[in-house]
């Protein structure tokens, strides 16, 4: 009796274990993100969003802080980031309306995910979308909104 009882804690604990893990490998539950631009169709406009997914701890501290920095920076940090990130890229034109992003296949791996849009003040922060599921980004006169 008391092997069995045994074999069951021992069955139970592994089970707990099991799914821990795989709950501490899903970090972001997002699934969907939309754009949809409120900008007059007859300006004369190209906005171009990157969102971005970081799987490498290691990364988190190099991220730029600032659109302005992200943009500067890009090419050298995906560059050397590897298969350490995902970047989303989309350039809307004038006139858009909206469109749903294709999102990585290891989305849900992703330690925190981001919101860099060209269209925003040089010093704006990106936005952490990191604990959202359904993301909207909106596009005015004055920058992005994420909500």
């Amino acid at each position: 009796m008391k092997t069995q009882a045994r074999l069951l804690a021992l069955t139970t604990l592994i089970t707990l274990l099991t799914l821990l893990q795989t709950a501490a490998h899903a970090a972001t539950p997002l699934e969907s993100i939309s754009v949809q631009s409120r900008l007059d169709p007859n300006a004369i406009l190209i906005t171009e969003i990157d969102v971005v997914f970081i799987y490498d701890k290691a990364l988190l501290p190099q991220l730029p802080t600032t659109k302005s920095a992200w943009y500067g920076n890009k090419r050298s940090f995906t560059r050397s980031a590897g298969a350490g990130l995902d970047v989303v890229n989309l350039f809307i034109p004038q006139g858009f309306d909206s469109d749903t992003l294709t999102l990585p296949a290891r989305k849900a791996e992703a330690l925190k995910v981001l919101v860099f849009a060209y269209h925003d003040s040089a010093e704006a922060t990106p936005a952490d979308i990191t604990a959202l599921t359904t993301v909207q980004i909106e596009i005015d006169p004055f920058g992005i909104r994420v909500k």
